[in-house]
């Protein structure tokens, strides 16, 4: 299986800022692929610069085996795309808008566009002008935009953005429709975790503009181990009564708070029992099995001990 996209030494610096260094990426042909990534680590950037939006700094960019460059940017119309918010022309309908960027392309099929319009649920608001779309509807028929030529490759940021869980569970099975039966590779980004973690084949997790690890989910469902989520009325007490009382070593604070405790020699009701003796308040106590966003904590936070 080859790399549909591949990066070398990928970098963007602008006004004295580095906003990516060095990123050497690999997606392969069918995969659906997902950036993971705080905020302002980089997601975005890259994501322009491979679609042709953003010019790199230094580095390379090879799209379907081919070097990306100005003069080769044809190739990208083997490639759709939504990067941040879906653009419109406000004024034209919702099929006017759809025909304008087809026509851009060389593409004319009228039962091709329609066809996308149906798979985002915009039947009957073909002749509706964008300026009275929700921001929802937006963003479904920008996704609609990006899927009509059946593209090779699709890269969506933030693609249930403004949508409800309805709208996200309808984008969700089509990413998996499209992906299963036109073999189209995705590369995604998404701050709902839960939802890349029920659509992706493998990550990138991006931090600080560095691409710090590139693991399939199968992998990290090995790595899972259950964990048991303590909150109490006086963290630091309850974290010296675990390591002396019960010899927990095995933990981590999170949000200054939440005591997690990946040492499974201990069951909640033991722990209970402990600090209750020890007239330490219990508001919650839960055994929980590891996501992905918990390896996420673990790969933006360097490990399983307390910080």
């Amino acid at each position: 299986m080859h790399d549909v996209i591949r990066t070398k030494g990928l970098t963007k610096k602008a006004n004295g800022r580095e906003f990516v260094s060095n990123i050497n990426l690999h997606i392969k042909k069918g995969e659906i692929y997902g950036f993971l990534g705080q905020n302002g680590a980089g997601k975005t950037t890259i994501m322009k610069m491979l679609t042709g939006l953003m010019i790199p700094t230094s580095g390379e960019i090879e799209l379907f085996g081919s070097l990306l460059t100005e003069r080769s940017k044809s190739v990208l119309k083997r490639v759709g795309s939504i990067i941040e918010y879906p653009i419109f022309f406000d004024h034209l309908t919702a099929i006017e808008n759809v025909k304008l960027h087809c026509e851009y392309l060389g593409f004319y099929d009228d039962k091709a566009i329609r066809e996308a319009l149906d798979l985002l649920h915009l039947k009957g608001m073909e002749k509706k002008q964008v300026k009275n779309f929700s921001l929802g509807m937006k963003q479904r028929l920008g996704i609609a935009r990006a899927i009509i030529t059946k593209p090779e490759l699709i890269v969506l940021d933030e693609p249930t953005n403004g949508l409800d869980p309805i709208g996200i569970k309808d984008v969700r099975d089509l990413i998996l429709m499209l992906n299963k039966d036109y073999g189209i590779t995705f590369l995604l980004s998404s701050h709902i975790l839960g939802e890349m973690e029920q659509v992706v084949d493998r990550i990138g997790v991006i931090h600080n503009g560095k691409l710090i690890n590139e693991v399939t989910l199968a992998d990290i469902r090995k790595q899972r181990t259950d964990y048991i989520e303590l909150v109490t009325t006086d963290v630091e007490k309850t974290v010296y009564l675990l390591e002396s009382e019960l010899h927990i070593s095995n933990m981590k604070i999170i949000q200054d708070k939440v005591i997690r405790i990946y040492d499974g020699t201990q069951s909640p009701n033991a722990i209970s029992k402990m600090l209750v003796l020890h007239e330490i308040g219990i508001e919650e106590i839960q055994k929980h099995t590891g996501s992905l966003e918990d390896y996420f904590y673990m790969q933006m936070n360097g490990g399983g001990h307390i910080e």
